[in-house]
């Protein structure tokens, strides 16, 4: 299943789910009645104690082992592609890299992991099992295109093209983020100096008022009313406002058809969901071109390219031309069915599939369609400065006209 974009933006899809294993330490009592302990990895605790339960185990206490070392992410995983790719390339044994690569980072978590990954390659596993044995660091993507590369004896080539996939994959969403991360610091900002005032200023405006003796008028009221019940019941609001998040995103998590209606509603954003589509274009023909590049056949290569886009439209569109592929349909015609691509992208690939390279037809794509993305981001962060501007003044103007009405009513009766 694809992964959401506010994991990554947030989002860089809106269909991400975590579940990726960790590790649990067991305790469990024999037949004989007998304790024994161990540490195995799963998706919960509940899968821990049906696998103690086929071993013939009765579970005593199940729980998370809490790493004492900062988690890898994916701007970590970049730089290491990299530099195992130079390594290998300058004609190091894989082993002699990592123990290399493991002396020189100064970062603990990517250590601990190359540590895992020298011990079972010592244990006679291939780079790409050992991988495998890691999906919260490295994705299936990831280890089929090293299998590929120890399968055709070109590890460090496949390595690098992976490098440059993840570096602008990176690229792309940093600025989206960027694109994001503007106006909401902006509004956050200005939501807490609205906050400020209403609580600090405008009481002592309601003092002034209570001299008047006049009725106020309807936006002034209104004002007062909602200064006396954030003064009053502010933190209650607050409380259940965060009760109503942390709920939200239970809920978020656990429903699957939420996730779907809301990126169904953000596609249809005006500005936000072209650029969405172009980012999630991108993204899956980069790595179905990675793919085809490290020789996988196309309907393999469709079914391991699902996720890449990031949105539950695109792994179902993967899944429908898989299928159409399977029955013999070219790679245009089935993509024309699914009514996501552009004419150029259909265009492309049929063009890829005559000449027989399509893989490089598709990195164009992916370059075309990163080239966008920058120019949409470049566009609404240019847009969004002067929208913000005027939003803000009409609610700080709002808000100083509602205030001073009354002082300008008394003027006129006087």
């Amino acid at each position: 299943m694809p992964a959401p974009l506010w994991a990554e933006l947030a989002p860089w899809g809106l269909a991400r789910t975590p579940t990726g294993l960790r590790p649990y330490a067991w305790t469990a009592r024999r037949a004989d009645g007998s304790l024994v302990h161990g540490q195995t990895e799963a998706r919960g605790d509940n899968q821990v104690r049906a696998w103690l339960r086929r071993q013939g185990l009765k579970p005593v206490a199940v729980r998370p082992v809490i790493s004492q070392h900062p988690p890898v992410r994916p701007k970590d995983v970049a730089p290491f592609t990299r530099q195992l790719a130079t390594l290998l390339g300058a004609g190091m044994a894989l082993l002699q890299c990592l123990k290399v690569m493991r002396q020189s980072s100064a970062h603990e978590g990517l250590r601990a992991l190359i540590s895992k990954l020298l011990t079972d390659l010592e244990a006679g596993l291939s780079l790409s099992a050992a991988l495998r044995k890691q999906p919260q660091v490295f994705s299936p993507l990831y280890a089929h295109m090293v299998e590929a590369g120890e399968a055709s004896g070109q590890l460090d080539v496949l390595l690098e093209r992976l490098a440059h996939d993840l570096e602008k994959t990176l690229a792309l969403q940093s600025k989206v983020r960027s694109a994001l991360m503007y106006p909401a610091v902006v509004l956050a900002v200005a939501v807490l100096v609205v906050v400020l005032v209403m609580v600090a200023v405008v009481p002592s405006f309601e003092s002034v008022f209570a001299s008047f003796g006049a009725e106020l008028p309807v936006p002034t009221q209104w004002v007062l009313a909602l200064s006396r019940g954030l003064v009053s019941h502010g933190v209650w609001w607050l409380l259940a406002g965060l009760a109503l998040a942390a709920g939200a995103l239970h809920q978020w998590r656990r429903r699957e058809w939420l996730r779907r209606r809301a990126e169904a509603l953000m596609f249809r954003v005006p500005v936000w969901g072209p650029l969405m589509h172009q980012a999630a274009v991108a993204r899956w023909s980069r790595t179905l071109s990675g793919l085809l590049a490290a020789g996988l056949p196309l309907v393999d290569a469709m079914a391991s390219a699902r996720g890449a886009a990031g949105f539950f439209v695109y792994a179902d569109a993967c899944a429908q031309l898989r299928d159409e592929l399977a029955r013999g349909s070219s790679l245009q015609a089935a993509m024309a069915g699914v009514h996501l691509f552009s004419p150029m992208v259909l265009q492309m690939c049929a063009v890829g599939e005559e000449s027989g390279a399509l893989d490089q037809l598709l990195a164009k794509v992916a370059q075309s369609h990163e080239r966008e993305v920058d120019d949409r981001v470049a566009g609404l962060s240019s847009l969004l400065e002067p929208v913000i501007i005027v939003f803000l003044g009409l609610v700080v103007g709002a808000l100083v006209i509602a205030l001073y009405l009354p002082i300008f009513q008394m003027g006129q009766i006087t």
